[in-house]
């Protein structure tokens, strides 16, 4: 849940913003504002009825399909940022919570990023 609600728009500029996506797919807005945020990294449309049952005004997840997009019913909006998009910076947090709870074992992260989907 977001401090203060913010614009529609200005929340699916700053997600495309914040997780390099060069484009995204939604649905229709909803809500003219973005306070309560559901999230579901990867393929996370199987979670769209959660996300109008914690009753969020946005649920940003990837790989909706095109029927998928009418369980929103109009209750939620869903912002489609890409599969790898969604995913990409987690490595970083999972490092860190193993680095946390097992001192002792050696992280590696790769360097490597790919991601076979190109927008134009």
């Amino acid at each position: 849940e977001l401090a203060e609600a913010m614009p529609w728009e200005a929340f699916a500029d700053h997600a495309k913003a914040v997780l390099g996506c060069g484009a995204v797919k939604h649905t229709a807005p909803v809500h003219k504002e973005v306070k309560r945020i559901a999230v579901c990294g990867g393929s996370g449309a199987f979670l769209i009825s959660d996300a109008k049952r914690v009753k969020a005004d946005v649920y940003v997840t990837s790989d909706v399909k095109y029927h998928e997009y009418f369980q929103a019913e109009g209750q939620v909006q869903i912002l489609d940022v890409g599969h790898f998009e969604s995913e990409w910076q987690t490595s970083a947090l999972i490092a860190n919570k193993i680095n946390e709870k097992f001192p002792n074992f050696a992280v590696r992260l790769s360097e490597i990023q790919t991601n076979p989907v190109v927008f134009r």
